[in-house]
């Protein structure tokens, strides 16, 4: 066993800025799956929501926030994350961020993306996320504090009596690949940063990490789970046979870009009063249903309209990337389908980040904070993991004074479940790894129906325990872990699913197309299993 002040598991935006605020009050230990750059932080195209135009407001940017979330927003945590948006874009600056700026360097760029009713995205070209995460990564690596573990995946949170005698999370058990043995990390504050859940679905923009760890691991330690129903998917990735995730961004259509159905007629005409730039899920359904009419295959977003130059200008990223598969965007449309992108629900949080067991708290996309409801503003989620993870901070700092001169090794259960090892026959794996994701995309997709759902849930609870015997069986190993994760993950998608009969949001039901505020105006909510 090893002892930190705090321990981060996750290497994004949100858990590196948890890290370098606290570094300076303890010493900290980063746990991250791969290299510490892998992160769904890195993919953010962009950018990062703030009200800083002279012509914009922080009131417009709540409502702008409460109208995507359809009633479910935690108006609280909305305008903490709102009104404390300059700051974070500030704060990201000082620790060496650079932003595209206008009017020659005087003043940020500002750019727009659906559902936003001024420019307000903060961004670096197309690249944003790479350029946070780079000058995150940058700080981290300079700091003297903190420590960063890669190639260690978590396997479950550690729990013990804490200082009053009620559970209390004291650290992770954590499987060491590149030694192949298993690590038990204790803390006064464990941090759960561990992103979202993409990976249960089988087209998603996330990266190949991204199973949905912390929310399991969460569950598993008895933790409250909140609203894992409200799954976005982003209207536009690119269909392609040799890349499977590069997202096309909002940010395009915010541009002018247009979507259209392959005869060239404009999808969103008459949908919505923003069309092109109405909120995601507003735009991702009618996406679906043009491809379910149609039987094609996928749409096309059209940027012939804005000008070349504009384009190889604003999206430099995705034009390069796009020419390098044969495809000019600025003379020909893109070929795109919707993909599972983000989570809205998570391990249920106060609005310091505190989840239900002393000791842990969860940041980022694997965190409910309540901002988000029943789907996310476009941009918002950088922003909620800057304001949030400082929040965070503030209070895993007080927490970790008041237990230091405790010992943990004391108290801390040592592993008792198998050793590491090398997988079970690939097949194994890739079988249920397949069909998992192929399940939650066919039941659990963008439209869903109640008899999908309750085939779906039947279907996983025995594909569950088939996983969980493996994992009984089989040495320890990442991809059983991320397998059993996932299986967890998709479970509790599909009985928050089967829960809320209603329309709201990301979440639509054929059965039950209208909201329901006199019945469904609440929260989600699965009790941890432990």
């Amino acid at each position: 066993m090893r002892e930190s002040d705090f321990i981060v598991v996750g290497s994004g935006m949100a858990g590196l800025t948890f890290a370098l605020s606290v570094a300076g009050h303890g010493s900290v230990v980063v746990v991250t799956k791969k290299d510490d750059a892998e992160s769904a932080t890195n993919m953010a195209q962009g950018g990062i929501a703030a009200a800083m135009a002279g012509t914009d407001s922080f009131e417009r940017h709540i409502e702008d926030t409460l109208a995507a979330g359809v009633g479910l927003c935690r108006r609280e945590a909305v305008e903490i994350a709102v009104r404390s948006g300059p700051d974070a874009v500030r704060r990201l600056m000082e620790w060496g961020a650079e932003f595209s700026t206008a009017d020659g360097g005087r003043e940020l760029a500002l750019g727009r993306e659906g559902g936003h009713s001024e420019r307000r995205i903060v961004h670096a070209a197309d690249m944003t996320g790479r350029e946070i995460e780079e000058s995150l990564l940058a700080a981290v690596d300079r700091h003297p504090d903190i420590e960063i573990l890669e190639d260690h995946v978590a396997i479950d949170l550690v729990v013990a009596p804490g200082p009053s005698g009620d559970r209390a999370c004291v650290g992770v058990h954590v499987l060491d690949v590149a030694a192949g043995a298993i690590d038990t990390v204790l803390a006064g504050a464990t941090v759960l940063a561990t992103g979202g859940c993409g990976k249960v679905y089988l087209y998603t923009t996330n990266p190949d990490i991204a199973s949905g760890d912390g929310v399991a691991m969460a569950y598993r330690a008895g933790v409250p789970i909140r609203n894992m129903e409200f799954i976005q998917f982003h209207p536009t990735c690119l269909y392609h046979q040799d890349v499977k995730t590069f997202l096309i961004s909002e940010a395009v259509r915010g541009e002018g870009g247009v979507l259209r159905n392959l005869s060239g007629e404009r999808i969103m005409s008459g949908v919505h009063p923003r069309e092109d730039l109405a909120p995601r899920d507003v735009v991702a359904r009618a996406i679906d249903r043009t491809m379910k009419t149609s039987g094609d295959k996928h749409v096309l977003l059209d940027v012939t309209g804005v000008g070349s130059g504009r384009v190889r200008s604003r999206f430099p990223n995705i034009h390069a990337r796009l020419l390098e598969l044969g495809l000019d965007m600025t003379s020909e449309p893109i070929p795109v389908v919707p993909a599972a992108h983000y989570v809205c629900g998570g391990v249920a949080v106060d609005l310091d980040c505190r989840a239900g067991l002393p000791g842990l708290f969860a940041i980022g996309e694997v965190a409910h904070t309540g901002m988000h409801g029943a789907n996310r503003l476009a941009s918002n989620s950088l922003l909620e993991a800057v304001v949030f993870s400082g929040r965070a901070a503030r209070s895993a700092v007080d927490e970790v004074r008041d237990v230091r001169g405790a010992p943990l090794d004391d108290r801390a259960p040592r592993w008792s479940g198998n050793d590491a090892g090398p997988p079970p026959e690939g097949v194994v794996i890739d079988y249920n790894w397949d069909v998992v994701r192929r399940l939650m995309w066919d039941y659990v997709g963008i439209v869903r129906s109640e008899r999908r759902l309750t085939l779906a849930r039947d279907s996983m609870a025995a594909i569950r325990n088939e996983i969980f015997g493996h994992s009984r069986s089989y040495p320890v190993s990442r991809d059983l872990l991320e397998l059993r994760n996932i299986a967890i993950v998709g479970e509790l998608i599909i009985k928050s699913a089967l829960s809320r009969k209603e329309s709201r949001g990301l979440h639509y039901m054929v059965d039950h197309p209208e909201r329901d505020d006199a019945n469904f105006l609440r929260d989600t909510v699965i009790d941890g299993s432990a």
